[in-house]
């Protein structure tokens, strides 16, 4: 199954916080042997958002949501969520009992409010400050603190799909080719391709004070596949008489 992640929330696209969640999710993911498909991001749009998960949810991917499941006016999440999926809101007893155990008598009508899902939802632990998340479908919704969202990530990553974890075997490779240009490379990419069963990638570098201009080249797939395309790729960049060196190794300007 693709994974996928939407993050929203009109203070990413204005540029006044930095999106963290897209590289820490690829992380958390990578470590448990599974991989990112796509990302999307979204600001607090109604109409917009609601269009977004409408599309996603006909995927059938999983998907991370980050944001916008508060009860503030400019958080829209549960709200599209409920629209994109054709049902109601309405308070969940799961996510009810979790606020008034956080809040005891000082639990308010406007507290509750944060604990009003799509029907159908299940909720997901916060274990930061028990306000919890929620589950519609396979689309998994959480608010937009880092510090929050990737325990949950976690939880459930850990408690529905672990089933997922490490069931592909997969690696990736590469060499950083000297002073190469991509049109130079394209049809021995292309015939990798085509023999192998693996995904061939190139990352060009321009030339700068700290390092030469040079081209990632490598190869993804499965473990000894990837292996073998290594060997030729080495092999051919010699072959053609290009300077290579391991991909971690971006060597300073001559």
């Amino acid at each position: 199954m693709a994974f996928g992640a939407i993050i929203i929330g009109d203070e990413i696209l204005s540029g006044r916080r930095q999106d963290k969640h897209l590289s820490k999710l690829i992380e958390l993911l990578a470590v448990r042997g599974l991989q990112l498909s796509w990302a999307r991001y979204c600001g607090d749009e109604r109409p917009r958002l609601i269009e977004l998960l409408q599309q996603s949810m006909a995927t059938g991917d999983i998907v991370f949501s980050f944001g916008g499941i508060g009860a503030t006016p400019d958080d829209h999440t549960r709200q599209c969520a409920a629209a994109a999926a054709g049902v109601e809101l309405a308070l969940h007893p799961d996510a009810e009992a979790a606020i008034r155990a956080r809040f005891g008598a000082e639990t308010t009508p406007l507290r509750l409010r944060l604990g009003e899902f799509p029907v159908g939802s299940r909720i997901i632990p916060n274990p930061y400050n028990r306000i919890p998340g929620f589950a519609l479908g396979t689309h998994h919704f959480l608010p937009g603190f880092p510090e929050m969202a990737w325990p949950m990530v976690e939880w459930v990553l850990d408690n529905w799909f672990a089933g997922l974890h490490h069931t592909r075997p997969h690696s990736e490779e590469s060499i950083l080719v000297f002073e190469a240009r991509e049109g130079e490379l394209i049809s021995f990419m292309e015939a990798l391709e085509a023999q192998h069963a693996v995904t061939i990638f190139s990352l060009p570098s321009l030339s700068t004070p700290s390092q030469r201009g040079h081209i990632e080249l490598g190869a993804k797939g499965e473990p000894a596949v990837v292996a073998a395309v290594m060997g030729e790729i080495r092999a051919e960049m010699t072959r053609r008489g290009f300077e290579w060196a391991a991909a971690q190794d971006t060597r300073p300007a001559a």
